[in-house]
């Protein structure tokens, strides 16, 4: 199990190139005795080696290369892969080299070599692709195994909800192609929804091609484009498919070429009309309008067969015709009922017997075997009562011609109806990629940045770089920033904001969000796939693939539920066979229009079309694809089943300060100067050191010496040479010649400066105060100290005071000081307060709190917080915005409301009671229905399940349970967060 946690955890470093924090082994020491974090820093940065290791077996190997290698000086982490054979360690130059490192490997017994850079960066892509023909999780099973073992496939999942595989496969090892061929193999319809190099594509329509000469033209003339990766031609349909570099090329260029091919310049090129995602809507309506189809069509054909069997009898006039006898005991009635039956059967009840074979034929048995068992029993047993009542003048028997028709007919129905529940199901990522505008209208500026012509284009057509005119009530056509004009902008649908953001120049905007009343010139930075919309939909489209471990139990069940179906249905129609021979039972419990074997085979039958495995398989996944739409809509994105098992067990929260309990954009409030030094050079120093930082207090640092510059929209600072950050401790830099710390008093003191008691004394009062005291040091010596706030969230208290009393434990994990941190927690109610903790503090205290047997959330802004986050149970990323793509987060929060926190807890207690809903409701209905359709209830009531009644009730069971689980887009955020009003702050 270690062996596999550790090759988990190398995969999803090779393929998204970070590294996870999570410390497998006892920390080693990462420097050498006597050296510092801070010294490391200053000797250069971090470098990451991969090295292919041979020879080892099992983790115990995987241990002891770990720990080697750990052992030496400068190495921050590594991480052995044992499955894969590789170990990726991250180190510091300065004290370590990658020879060292592949030496202390072969010292411990292995063969290690280093892998180039080149060959593990993307080395994994992600491919998706729609399956047709999967109506279990037997089927869904089958696609599974069968996919993982194809060499060269690291992960595949396959969801029987939205009916794809999402697979993680080396492109060097296996091709798409040959992944749709064994999903062929396992007998379903393979089509190819994207691949990982369709990242940026588009398809075209050519109009104008004659021949293929014509094609491999324009392929060349598009090829010979930089920044085009690859160019696919299907000439049949006269289609090109371009993959691309966004930053260097685009649509527009590759219609301009193609149009300007030729001397005839007779090719005209647009947007190929199936769009992104259409092909998946497209099947999706396809199907439904087929199963519509077929059942129209059994419905003509049974509803004869059920008035001649079960209504025409008691017609005295009709009755009369139907029972005329054609040859010897055989009827009319008999002959109509068998031809009408049969294309039933055969014609429209093909896909039955197509998914038996399919299934059969790899050893696993779903739910279109019990219905071609049950159908046929009836249907052969039929046409035997026939043939004997033709060449028998004595014969009499009753034929169930209806029942085989009527069942078809009904789990059509069933089918129809579950496949339209369905389509609603994933109605939350049609509504996202339908934000999009389908036109936008392109500006051409000339060099002073005037307007000199605009022209209304197709959406997909936009470039990076293109500067676009968004008039008001329009949608905002890409993402971008604001170049000219003021508006307020509804970002209601992207990020849950309820009301409309103001937005002015140099402001970013988000792609399918509404302009309100100004008019405004953006610029396009992210386009396509890369955008915030396209980002948002694979991670709902990622999240609905993923399953949740609750899924394991159906998935374990369905493995036995068919066999141990038509065992008990044999049995079924054994015992009442028996019983009736032997006289087990009154004759008076035969109905007058069958015997003894006739009433054992309609009981044998029920009990094998009313067993249901499809309404077992769809119990997680509809509830789960419901659950990660409705918390899309409302700025929530839930990043899967295993997500949201984990966030309803929730009771005790880690919170990060800055950003997330604070609004994050601290403010300068107070210089103190312990030196004679005029307070314009004192800021030009420290804005020229703190500029280079990202940190949230630099940043203030930065705009507060602005002032002192009023003159300069963008000053120029002076320059900063050898900066460092120490993390979690502030910056150093030269300026000027001069050495300038910033900082906390822990990187004074590392630094032998001496700390006056007046500086101490404010340190003091300023931490009283709530607020974070920052000590400068020029030169060696403390020459100011500078007081900043960051105020508190609104509703930050009653946040708290809700989560209390959902008996959910709240912390404050900081790395800011402990007298800043206490006082903040004492306003909002914060008892546990962790103060002056690295980041890798934060995630030793999530530790602690889960071997306490707690299940911790982390709630952080996913930058320095990724080690907690992703040790916590479960990891928040708050206020991310367009940032959606946090890797280290399981739920991304996109608004910076701390609400939304208690809309992620609640939402997945209200889905994970959903899914438990249907288990209860899909195992209730076999345990219930098995037994009564095998006639438990005949003895003492007289009731008969008949099995076309039985074959109506298990459809109806799958979709009642679709049904169960679309009753979640009706959530309602908890009572108490309604009357919870959160505003917003804005510092300029």
């Amino acid at each position: 199990m270690a062996a596999k946690l550790l090759a988990l955890a190398c995969i999803r470093n090779d393929s998204y190139g970070d590294l996870s924090p999570r410390p497998h082994y006892p920390s080693m020491p990462k420097y050498p005795k006597g050296v510092s974090a801070q010294e490391t820093s200053l000797e250069g940065s971090e470098a990451k080696a991969m090295f292919s290791v041979i020879g080892m077996t099992c983790s115990a190997c995987a241990g002891s290369v770990e720990k080697a290698v750990k052992r030496l000086p400068g190495i921050r982490e590594a991480v052995v892969d044992v499955l894969n054979n590789r170990a990726q360690v991250m180190f510091y130059p300065s004290f370590v080299n990658k020879e060292t490192i592949r030496e202390a490997i072969e010292d411990v017994g292995f063969q290690a070599s280093l892998i180039k850079d080149e060959t593990n960066e993307k080395s994994i892509q992600v491919c998706r692709i729609h399956i047709n023909g999967m109506t279990c999780t037997s089927c869904s099973s089958t696609v599974e195994k069968a996919l993982q073992a194809i060499r060269g496939v690291q992960k595949a999942q396959v969801a029987l909800a939205t009916e794809e595989a999402e697979i993680h496969y080396d492109p060097k090892a296996v091709s798409h192609n040959q992944l749709m061929k064994a999903i062929e193999d396992a007998g379903f319809e393979a089509t190819l929804v994207s691949t990982g190099e369709d990242i940026s594509k588009i398809d075209l329509q050519v109009d104008g091609v004659m021949t293929g000469n014509s094609m491999r033209m324009l392929e060349n003339s598009l090829q010979a484009l930089p920044g085009v990766q690859a160019v696919d031609v299907s000439t049949e349909i006269k289609k090109i498919s371009v993959s691309y570099k966004p930053d260097i090329t685009g649509p527009r260029n590759f219609i301009r070429v193609i149009e300007s091919t030729g001397s005839s310049r007779r090719f005209k090129a647009t947007i190929f009309p199936e769009g992104e995602g259409g092909g998946r809507e497209t099947h999706k309506r396809e199907e439904i309008k087929q199963y519509f189809r077929s059942f129209l069509w059994s419905l003509i054909f049974t509803i004869p067969v059920f008035l001649t069997s079960m209504v025409f009898m008691y017609i005295p006039g009709i009755k009369h015709g139907l029972d005329t006898k054609v040859v010897n005991m055989l009827t009319v009635g008999e002959i109509m009922r068998w031809v009408l039956s049969t294309p039933v059967q055969f014609i429209i009840g093909r896909r039955f017997y197509t998914g038996s074979y399919k299934a059969l034929r790899h050893g696993s048995a779903n739910m279109d075997v019990l219905i071609a068992l049950g159908t046929n029993a009836a249907y052969f047993y039929s046409v035997y009562t026939v043939l004997r009542a033709a060449t028998s003048p004595d014969f009499e028997g009753t034929d169930f011609f209806e029942t085989s028709a009527m069942l078809i007919s009904f789990i059509l129905l069933g089918k129809y109806l579950e496949v339209l529940a369905k389509g609603k199901t994933s109605e939350a990522i049609a509504k996202l990629m339908n934000l999009a505008p389908e036109t936008a209208i392109l500006l051409t500026l000339d060099g002073e940045g005037n307007v000199i012509s605009e022209e209304e284009i197709d959406s997909r057509l936009i470039q990076k770089n293109d500067v676009i005119k968004i008039i008001p009530g329009a949608k905002v056509a890409s993402d971008g920033f604001v170049l000219w004009g003021q508006s307020h902008i509804n970002e209601s649908m992207i990020t849950g904001e309820a009301r409309p953001v103001a937005k002015r120049k140099g402001d970013t905007v988000i792609g399918g969000t509404v302009n309100e009343n100004g008019v405004l010139h953006i610029k396009a930075t992210k386009v396509g796939s890369e955008s915030a919309l396209a980002q948002i939909v694979r991670l709902v489209e990622s999240a609905q693939m993923a399953k949740a471990p609750v899924q394991k139990f159906a998935d374990r069940i369905s493995k036995y539920f068919v066999p141990l179906v038509i065992i008990l249905s044999f049995s079924t129609w054994l015992a009442w066979f028996l019983a009736g021979k032997f006289h087990g039972y009154p004759e008076s419990w035969i109905p007058s229009s069958m015997d003894r074997f006739e009433l054992a085979l309609q009981f044998g039958i029920s009990v094998m079309v009313i067993a249901c495995p499809c309404a077992l398989g769809l119990a997680t996944p509809t509830a789960v694809m419901v659950g990660t739409g409705v918390g899309a809509s409302q700025g929530v994105l839930i990043k899967g089943g295993q997500a949201l098992e984990s966030a309803h067990k929730v009771n005790c929260i880690v919170f990060d300060k800055t950003g997330t309990l604070t609004v994050g954009k601290p403010v300068l409030v107070n210089t103190r100067l312990l030196k004679n030094m005029v307070l314009h050079e004192f800021y030009e120093l420290l804005a020229a050191t703190e500029v280079n930082s990202e940190h949230p207090l630099a940043k203030a640092i930065v705009e507060y010496a602005k002032k002192f510059r009023e003159d300069e929209e963008n000053p120029a600072w002076p320059e900063a040479r050898d900066f460092v950050s120490v993390t979690g401790h502030g910056v150093k830099a030269f300026v000027r010649n001069r050495e300038i710390i910033v900082g906390n008093k822990s990187l004074m003191l590392d630094h032998n400066i001496a700390i006056p008691a007046d500086a101490q004394d404010m340190l003091t009062e300023t931490e009283g105060m709530a607020q974070t005291g920052i000590l400068v040091s020029i030169d060696g010596e403390v020459t100011g100290v500078l007081a900043i706030s960051d105020p508190v969230k609104p509703g930050a208290q009653e946040v708290i005071s809700i989560l209390r009393s959902m008996n959910v434990r709240s912390i404050m994990v900081t790395g800011d000081n402990m007298g800043t941190a206490s006082s903040i927690a004492r306003q909002i109610g914060i008892e546990t307060v962790v103060a002056e903790a690295k980041p890798e503090q934060k995630a030793e205290k999530v530790k602690d709190l889960q071997a306490a047997g707690y299940a911790v959330a982390m709630v952080g802004d996913g930058i320095n917080d990724s080690p907690a986050l992703v040790a916590a149970d479960v990891g928040m990323a708050i206020g991310a915005g367009t940032d959606i793509a946090i890797e280290a987060a399981d739920i991304v929060l996109m608004k910076s409301n701390l609400e939304d926190v208690i809309t992620a807890i609640h939402l997945s207690q209200k889905t994970f009671s959903r899914i438990r809903l249907n288990y209860i409701w899909a195992l209730g209905y076999n345990i219930l229905g098995i037994p009564i359709a095998a006639g438990a209830l005949f003895p003492s009531t007289g009731f008969r399940l008949p099995p076309w009644i039985a074959g109506a009730a298990m459809a109806a069971s799958s979709v009642s349970v679709v049904c169960c689980s679309l009753l979640l887009k009706n959530y309602k955020r908890p009572k108490k967060l309604e009357n919870l009003e959160i505003r917003g702050i804005k510092i300029e």
